[in-house]
């Protein structure tokens, strides 16, 4: 059972003409979109492409914040169109009194035109600046706009930004909505395919957020199309559909449905004070880190603000304050910490407010100082009331609380321990470590790699002024189901902590990261690729920073040499070898050295090969390179290959994790079962 909701002050809805072409305000024109479409994108990439669909759909959420919408329909078409439906109010259609044209066409075609600042439109909005649909418009080789509103069907078509018709009536209608259809312009994106996954993940995110609307999405691409993009949905109506009565609260069960939670009943308030409206959801698990997921007018801030400022002062204060008053904290005991009462908690906050200051046009943070003390209000007084009323639930919350503020006085000694040893021997600690003469972080690269052979060819080879070898025996721990004082006792990874420079955990600062780039090289093999995930679940679960800095890399060796003559050919995958056997005309039987075949057929191969003057080598490890070789293939920064780790949804990232290292088996089980189809190259 939810916490009682508190009384709510709901908005009164407008007339209906209040919504008019006058209340469309214009701040500038639409020039320069085409020529630097970063600025207002993010990127020319995929992730830009997308957010081209978002841009539409957020005002569609608009439309529904303000009580005037409960339906959204996007379906994927043939040829790269995108088309958005809405059952709202539908764009105003009569002529700006001050601009002489269509309200419609100013939408479509101005920047900053829209119902967004404080003339009539939305009194909360998501779309800030109001440069959505004309940005989408400026983008797009084609763009119609159908509006149902006033009994009409209003229709205007535009191309690469500009109108090629007027608005014009075309027939009637009984409902009222926009349908916004697009094609991205390929002469300006890196692709125009979009992913059906990702669009998917998205809205299905946004339904959480906008509970009790409806949000279907349509796969109506060709077969050729859907091939192409290897997330499209398995489902033979290529159809799914969101709704969420339970809003957030069904969010916070949905990400913590492959952990252990430590009380059953979610957590959820909503309430608004003045003109901000708060809604926050939460629930303890037995994870070790924080899962925290703060939005502002539907738009997540990974770097938080003022209402996560708000929410964990709140927390903490509730938390112990409770504790102290039933006896379990005693006053000797002191106050658990803001980080104790944070372990474990899985909690989505949501703050919606007529004018949101974020900062940066990613809005990646809330800059609202209103915000903090009503979200600090609402939660504080609720959750008193939630633990009051659900004690078993308090208690569970308490102990996994006490149970962190003893494990990390526990870590805290570990790490001054290791801390103190890494002081006293100097720069040759760890031991193994083969650091490099540069003390320049923004020139040095760590290099992470596995096993003492593929160490000794890496030193031997590497740059000695810019490039150090740490390399690592074994498997390390996995840390997903380890608190930080085990951590700190594993002695690869304590290596690795005390090479980073930067320590951990609550001392963690990136100022003092000795490495301006940390870099995974392991072998091409199924173990190789373990460790890489056990370093990169470290690296997400405590250096997050380092990964959305853009400082953990993964080294690319080659999975193949091809010697023909005395010319060397090194490929990088199955792909790369497929490519170059075709070229050549190589049969698969003769080409492997490595390949198992009876006495005749290998006589006949080897007269073959020695007939092309050909050799193949697969490379399983890094150790079977010499130090030439690893440096010319690997590590050389003119010609090597490599791959930047970063983290476009955080949330799926999480989820993975648990899945592929966490204590429950079942979840692992189903996953790999769902996936094995899709596995290549696996040595067994």
């Amino acid at each position: 059972m939810p916490a009682k909701k508190p009384a709510e002050k709901k908005p009164k809805k407008k007339k209906k003409d209040d919504y008019s072409a006058s209340s469309i305000s214009v701040l500038e024109g639409l020039e320069a979109v085409r020529k630097r479409p970063g600025m207002y994108i993010g990127s020319t990439g995929a992730t830009g492409l997308h957010h081209m669909i978002w841009e539409v759909v957020d005002n569609s959420f608009d439309e529904a914040m303000a009580g005037h919408c409960d339906d959204i329909i996007i379906t994927l078409k043939p040829d790269h169109w995108i088309s958005v439906q809405d059952n709202g109010r539908g764009i105003p259609v009569d002529i700006h009194p001050k601009k002489k044209i269509s309200a419609l066409e100013l939408v479509l075609t101005t920047l900053h035109a829209g119902g967004k600042f404080g003339d009539g439109g939305y009194k909360v909005s998501g779309g800030l600046h109001g440069v959505g649909v004309s940005v989408v418009n400026a983008l797009s080789t084609h763009v119609i706009a159908e509006v149902h509103r006033e009994k009409k069907v209003w229709i205007q078509e535009y191309k690469l930004g500009k109108a090629v018709s007027k608005v014009k009536s075309v027939g009637t209608t009984k409902r009222t909505g926009t349908t916004i259809s697009f094609r991205a312009d390929e002469s300006i994106f890196e692709t125009i395919d979009f992913s059906w996954k990702t669009i998917v993940d998205h809205l299905r995110q946004q339904a959480y957020l906008n509970k009790g609307v409806n949000i279907t999405i349509v796969d109506s691409r060709p077969t050729e199309e859907r091939e192409i993009d290897k997330t499209a949905s398995p489902h033979k109506d290529h159809t799914y559909k969101y709704y969420f009565e339970g809003g957030i609260a069904s969010y916070v069960k949905h990400l913590n449905k492959n952990r252990d939670a430590k009380h059953d009943n979610i957590f959820y308030v909503e309430k608004q004070v003045d003109d901000v409206l708060v809604e926050i959801a939460l629930q303890y698990t037995g994870d070790y880190s924080e899962s925290l997921h703060p939005f502002a007018n539907n738009i997540t801030n990974p770097e938080g603000g003022m209402h996560v400022s708000g929410f964990r002062s709140a927390l903490t204060r509730s938390i112990n304050t409770y504790a102290k008053n039933k006896g379990i904290l005693k006053e000797k005991d002191g106050n658990l910490s803001g980080e104790d009462v944070r372990e474990g908690l899985t909690v989505v906050l949501s703050v919606k407010i007529p004018d949101p200051q974020f900062e940066g046009q990613t809005k990646g943070k809330l800059g609202n100082p209103e915000v903090r003390p009503a979200v600090e209000s609402v939660f504080a007084e609720a959750f008193m009331i939630y633990m009051e009323e659900h004690p078993k639930d308090a208690e569970g919350i308490i102990g996994k609380c006490v149970l962190a503020a003893k494990a990390r006085k526990a870590a805290r000694s570990a790490r001054d321990a290791v801390l103190r040893k890494g002081a006293l021997e100097g720069f040759t600690l760890p031991g193994k470590l083969a650091d490099c003469s540069s003390r320049k972080a923004e020139f040095t690269e760590l290099y992470i790699v596995e096993g003492d052979s593929a160490g000794g060819s890496a030193k031997q080879g590497r740059d000695r002024n810019t490039q150090a070898i740490l390399p690592l025996r074994g498997k390390v721990l996995n840390v997903e189901r380890a608190r930080l004082d085990k951590i700190l006792t594993n002695n690869e990874l304590k290596s690795l902590i005390i090479a980073l420079g930067t320590n951990i955990g609550e001392m963690f600062d990136i100022t003092k990261l000795r490495y301006g780039k940390i870099i995974i090289m392991t072998d091409a093999d199924v173990d190789g690729a373990h460790i890489r995930t056990l370093l990169l679940t470290l690296f997400f679960r405590h250096f997050p920073e380092l990964i959305y800095g853009g400082h953990i890399l993964i080294a690319q060796p080659p999975l193949y040499s091809i010697k023909k003559g005395k010319e060397m050919t090194w490929l990088y995958d199955n792909a790369a070898l497929d490519a170059y056997k075709k070229k050549h005309g190589i049969v698969d039987e003769i080409e492997e050295e490595a390949a198992e075949e009876d006495p005749a057929s290998a006589e006949a191969s080897a007269g073959k090969a020695k007939k092309k003057k050909l050799s193949i080598q697969r490379y399983k490890g890094l150790g079977e390179m010499n130090p030439d070789q690893l440096w010319e293939t690997t590590m050389n920064p003119e010609t090597r290959k490599m791959l930047v780790v970063t983290v476009d949804d955080a949330e799926r990232a999480s989820e993975i994790f648990d899945i592929l290292m966490g204590s429950e088996v079942a979840p692992r089980k189903k996953f790999i079962q769902t996936h094995a189809k899709s596995v290549q190259n696996l040595d067994i």
